[in-house]
């Protein structure tokens, strides 16, 4: 089925989705003054995340003219199917992955991770949704690669521990299968983007609660006011606006595309540690960042290439 079912045109979906990873790299560094200010954890962190950003969605939602809310197409039930896969998938994803950086270090989690993620959306797509990846996919792909794991570990020190390798693979197949299964039902116009962001965080909320309320939910910190101005900041740009941007995105670009695009996340990171935090520009940084930008651009070129011949051919009637 065309991507139109979905109402947004694929070249749409790819900026949505750029902006979503642009955002999402600025979540580690807004993370990491949280844990500077406070004694806060990152499963609490990531609760508050979903929580508040929930509240923003829903509140958005009720802002916008009756005649702009539109329910997610499908029964109720199925519906309800479909926000438990998605919220337990997104669930999955942030707490394997915290749980793996304090297990292993942040340089080895995020290149399993993220590296890992791509890998198994392509064959997950390959097998269940006929998406092939051809040649010069593949070559952005491994390109993409490369230059995460020469942005990431270019520096040296990092420590690979079993135990946080395969936590960081469960998270990289939360990710794969929140992502296949936002592609799967975008191809058949059953994926609203802000109706899926809404009932996502509201499960994967739930999901967390319980995991927070044992490692400490509410916060000691001694400039409260600065705290919770960097946990609005990250409920509002990094959760509520990119993760709406990246189901509506995800629904209509095909899902290897995706994960490559949402490898902006650490070049994002890079920049604001350098910009902000202090840390040093090196060749390890300049060479990644280089080869992921690249891949990037390939791949979204290519995707609106495809996009726009797809709407070209003729109609057999």
């Amino acid at each position: 089925m065309s991507n139109a079912a979905s109402g947004l045109p694929v070249g749409r979906g790819l900026l949505y989705l750029i902006v979503a990873g642009t955002a999402w790299g600025t979540a580690g560094a807004a993370a990491s003054l949280v844990y500077r200010t406070s004694d806060m954890g990152p499963v609490a962190l990531s609760f508050w995340r979903c929580a508040a950003g929930l509240v923003l969605l829903v509140a958005a939602r009720l802002m916008r003219p009756h005649a702009a809310r539109t329910a997610a197409p499908g029964p109720l039930g199925r519906r309800a199917l479909r926000a438990c896969a998605i919220g337990l998938g997104l669930a999955v994803f942030q707490t394997a992955y915290f749980s793996a950086v304090s297990a292993t270090g942040l340089a080895v989690a995020t290149v399993v991770t993220l590296g890992a993620g791509p890998v198994l959306i392509a064959l997950g797509a390959r097998l269940t949704l006929g998406e092939r990846l051809g040649g010069g996919g593949a070559a952005a792909v491994a390109g993409a690669l490369a230059g995460l794991g020469v942005l990431v570990l270019g520096g040296g020190g990092a420590t690979v521990r079993p135990w946080g390798v395969l936590l960081a693979v469960v998270s990289a197949a939360g990710y794969s299968v929140m992502t296949l299964l936002t592609r799967w039902w975008g191809r058949d116009g059953a994926a609203d983007g802000s109706a899926t962001t809404v009932s996502a965080f509201a499960i994967t909320s739930l999901c967390l609660l319980p995991f927070a309320l044992d490692e400490g939910l509410l916060p000691h910190a001694a400039h409260p006011a600065v705290l919770a101005g960097l946990l609005a900041y990250i409920a509002a740009v990094p959760t509520a606006l990119a993760y709406a941007l990246y189901f509506a995105g995800a629904a209509v670009v095909r899902s290897a595309t995706v994960s490559v695009i949402m490898l902006l996340e650490p070049v994002g990171a890079a920049v604001l540690a350098i910009a902000l935090l202090g840390e040093r520009l090196t060749l390890g940084t300049l060479v990644g960042t280089a080869l992921m930008l690249g891949s990037v651009s390939g791949l979204a070129l290519a995707e609106a290439r495809r996009a726009r011949a797809r709407r070209e051919e003729p109609v057999l009637v």
